[in-house]
């Protein structure tokens, strides 16, 4: 049966399954992804089938683990990395941005960097520091990166092949506390575009703009505001580098409001740069400002007071409400 209905964890998992099945030069590494199944379990069962010299544990050095993929797809490999967790990144930071982004451009396009970057992001675990970040904005500032993100077991799929399949470096961001969240996959289906956004609720009278776990977050917005006789449009991003614009501008042009919403700071986040954009291109469509709604520009909180720092549907239903009100 082509569909089936996967947790989005599972779904990476079958994605990850699929890429080495079909090309032999796939190598997924990092910290215990083999034995272990990661700390998600979502390369479970994968070192047992594909063996340890395609699944490899690795030691604790993210920067080691990043220059090992960059010299690996030099040799004409496809690696998938995994970052642990979000806080655990920065270590590879200098590998990622002065060496990974730049290749192909110093190379003037001749040499390719297939490497896959995979990193579980955002808050609502309950996790300790350095364990809930978001720090998409710092990646899709940097040229040479992709920087996607998927919101449900679907898009995780095939946007994680899609990805591996990729000439060009792409830093794949999982949003961590939809990992259980359950959809459906057809494994069959003939995906659409990696960086085109998506429709995933129409409405007529304001647009929501969200990516990764924040999209649940804004479906449940439009159906509580839907109660109130408002109609909401819901954007799902799905990749923040490149950032599909024509997408967003339609849905605002037919609107006429947009609130952005995201886990991640407020302060110079990703919602700031597509606030300024829109406001160019649609300045004489739009009847209110441009609001933004997302984290606060402070390190991220102990577990027992997340729930007060993360966006949350009242939140939004306040931009929602302000939005309306010019």
């Amino acid at each position: 049966m082509a569909v089936q209905k996967l947790p989005l964890a599972k779904a990476l998992n079958e994605s990850l399954r699929k890429a080495l099945e079909t090309d032999p030069k796939v190598v997924v590494m990092g910290l215990d992804v083999g034995k272990l199944g990661g700390v998600f379990r979502i390369t479970d069962g994968l070192q047992k089938d594909f063996g340890e010299d395609r699944v490899v544990d690795t030691p604790l050095a993210e920067s080691g683990i990043v220059g090992t993929a960059i010299g690996l797809a030099l040799r004409g490999y496809r690696p998938v990395v995994e970052i642990q967790f979000d806080g655990f990144v920065f270590p590879a930071y200098d590998q990622i941005v002065t060496q990974l982004a730049k290749m192909r451009a110093r190379s003037l396009g001749t040499v390719k960097m297939p490497v896959v970057i995979r990193i579980p992001y955002g808050g609502g675990i309950g996790a300790v520091e350095h364990h809930s970040e978001s720090p998409e904005s710092l990646f899709a500032h940097v040229a040479g990166l992709k920087v996607v993100t998927p919101a449900n077991s679907s898009d995780a799929y095939w946007m994680l092949q899609q990805a591996i399949q990729s000439d060009d470096p792409v830093i794949f961001f999982e949003p961590k506390r939809r990992y259980w969240d359950k959809g459906d996959v057809d494994v069959d289906a003939i995906p659409g575009e990696l960086h085109k956004a998506r429709v995933a609720r129409e409405g007529t009278d304001l647009t929501l703009v969200a990516y990764g776990p924040m999209v649940k977050t804004c479906l449940e917005a439009a159906a509580a505001a839907a109660e109130e006789g408002k109609s909401i449009e819901v954007v799902d991003l799905r990749s923040i580098s490149p950032l599909d614009f024509d997408t967003i501008q339609a849905s605002v042009e037919k609107t006429r409001r947009l609130v952005v919403v995201h886990e991640a700071p407020v302060f110079f986040g990703s919602g700031a740069e597509i606030a300024a954009r829109i406001t160019e291109r649609c300045f004489y469509h739009l009847e209110a400002p441009v609001l933004r709604v997302g984290g606060y520009h402070a390190p991220y909180p102990p577990a027992r007071l997340e729930e007060e720092y993360l966006p949350g549907l009242d939140r939004v239903l306040d931009a929602v409400d302000r939005s309306l009100a010019f």
